[in-house]
């Protein structure tokens, strides 16, 4: 048995995986998953929150496969791609997620423009295009890095390939969250000051900044994680012994990515913005407190179209009635 933080020959991790925590970590990701659903299920929130039960299986699977490697399944063969195959496919499952629950809370944030647009730095309508435009980026970025450097049995040209992808879309998400602090922040500021007194508002903005701290404390690590020695040679000892320590030693996997995120799972889980914000977001709160339901259209775009805007983070296929009908409303609201 190697000792923590001894390299071991021809271990797609590394190490030898632990066997105890991907079982913890796919349990509770696994009940996250059940209690999201049940979440938007039960407040009809599935328009507004999809992606954290999205995310919350992907990070059951991801973890579940990663048990599988672990029961003596983790030795690369160039035989059998099984081991292989399982290794990339949890990588890119555990992965991909922490840009798509970013994503969720600009989402999020969107709805709560929504709900109050006259204090709302950008115009509703524009929030996902502007921001699932850069997640887009970031996740395409993310995934053939993860991809690539998760093939620890290909050459280094190709393995820094995949760093520098990474490395370019953590920089790219650390950089739209600092834009997302700054607008939220803009729309709190003005909130407060005008003595705008909504609980409902203010605790998704609070957990919003709770879960992007989370989400920024993960990039973090993943940056330094990259700025170290990462590439890896499956049969010499001593290229892996030279390798950064936060990818030799797991224990800063589970700390950092593991249990920020699921920290993060339970975040949403706890303090459900399907509770506070209104299932309709042609719903907003008028300048007394009152609810007021705004003008509404009929969505007439082909199901094909619909189905591409959500493929596309918002980007494309934009429903161009209601995003001119959410700028008259904000402009309308700051004339009264």
């Amino acid at each position: 048995m190697a000792s923590p933080g001894e390299p071991v020959l021809w271990s797609l991790y590394v190490y030898i995986p632990n066997r105890e925590a991907p079982i913890f970590f796919t349990v509770a990701y696994g009940l996250s998953a059940v209690f999201h659903i049940w979440q938007c299920y039960h407040n009809k929130a599935w328009r507004l929150v999809w992606l954290h039960p999205a995310c919350a299986v992907l990070f059951t699977l991801g973890y579940a496969l990663r048990e599988y490697s672990a029961m003596d399944n983790y030795l690369y063969s160039t035989t059998d791609k099984m081991p292989l195959i399982v290794f990339i496919l949890s990588q890119v499952f555990i992965y991909v997620c922490p840009p798509l629950l970013e994503l969720a809370n600009y989402h999020v944030l969107a709805r709560v423009f929504y709900y109050v647009p006259y204090y709302a730095p950008i115009a509703p309508g524009r929030v996902l295009g502007i921001f699932g435009g850069l997640m887009a980026v970031v996740e395409a970025l993310n995934a053939i890095g993860v991809a690539l450097t998760a093939n620890t049995s290909s050459s280094a040209q190709t393995q820094s390939l995949g760093k520098n992808l990474t490395v370019a879309a953590i920089s790219i998400q650390v950089a739209v969250i600092v834009v997302f602090v700054i607008a939220a922040s803009a729309f709190h500021w003005r909130y407060s000051k005008a003595g705008f007194n909504a609980k409902e508002v203010s605790t998704v903005l609070y957990t919003l900044y709770a879960s992007m701290a989370l989400i920024f404390a993960r990039c973090v690590f993943r940056l330094v994680e990259h700025s170290g020695n990462t590439h890896v040679d499956l049969n010499d000892m001593e290229v892996l012994r030279k390798l950064s320590p936060l990818l030799r030693y797991e224990s800063f996997f589970y700390v950092f990515e593991a249990t920020l995120m699921l920290l993060n799972s339970w975040l949403w889980n706890i303090w459900h913005p399907g509770r506070s914000l209104p299932r309709d977001y042609h719903v907003y709160l008028a300048q007394d407190g009152t609810e007021v339901i705004g003008e509404r259209h009929g969505d007439d775009r082909p199901l094909l179209a619909k189905t591409a805007h959500v493929l596309t983070f918002g980007i494309l296929f934009r429903d161009k009635k209601e995003l001119g009908a959410s700028g008259h409303r904000m402009e309308d609201l700051r004339q009264r």
